[in-house]
């Protein structure tokens, strides 16, 4: 049954002592900030979607996602898939902001070209990803949460679980 899968991930996720410092650090970076952006693809964008709105009504914190379907297929067309979240970055960024990367294989062109044009700008990048340990995101941001399962219901409730665990730090 399917469900012993996500109970024996979570058991492991709830324990795991480098989650918790991460949630601990990714607060601690996001707490000073004015501004948080997020950023995924699919399902992540969605959970991006979510927590933008969170963080904005119970951190009081001005949130940006690029989610709008207009403009994701203007800057697709414009700069191409790979660029266009690197782009938006570089239109929207502004000194102080924290980018929330978040990508289940840690693999997505678009999401590293973004994080590494945020750090490029001066910016503070979390990365939540999965799937594979060392995957191309799991390094590319000041705080890094990585959860090792190549499952992506369950790594995608892992993200939505560690970003309300940021969240609450915060109120």
């Amino acid at each position: 049954m399917q469900i012993d899968s996500y109970k024996k991930h979570f058991d492991a996720f709830f324990a795991a002592e480098d989650i918790r410092a991460g949630i601990r650090d990714a607060a601690a970076l996001i707490g000073p900030a004015k501004r948080v952006s997020f950023i995924g693809n699919g399902g992540s964008n969605a959970i991006c979607s979510h927590m933008a709105e969170d963080f904005m009504k119970m951190a009081r914190k001005q949130t940006l996602t690029f989610s709008d379907a207009a403009m994701i297929t203007c800057f697709a067309n414009d700069y191409g898939y790979e660029n266009a979240l690197a782009e938006w970055v570089n239109f929207v960024y502004i000194p102080g902001d924290v980018l929330v990367a978040v990508s289940s294989s840690g693999e997505s062109p678009n999401i590293l070209r973004a994080a590494e044009k945020h750090k490029a700008l001066g910016g503070k990048v979390i990365t939540l990803s999965g799937f594979k340990p060392g995957n191309s995101l799991s390094g590319k941001g000041d705080v890094n949460l990585h959860t090792p399962v190549e499952d992506y219901g369950i790594t995608e409730c892992f993200h939505q679980v560690i970003l309300h665990a940021i969240l609450d730090d915060l109120v």
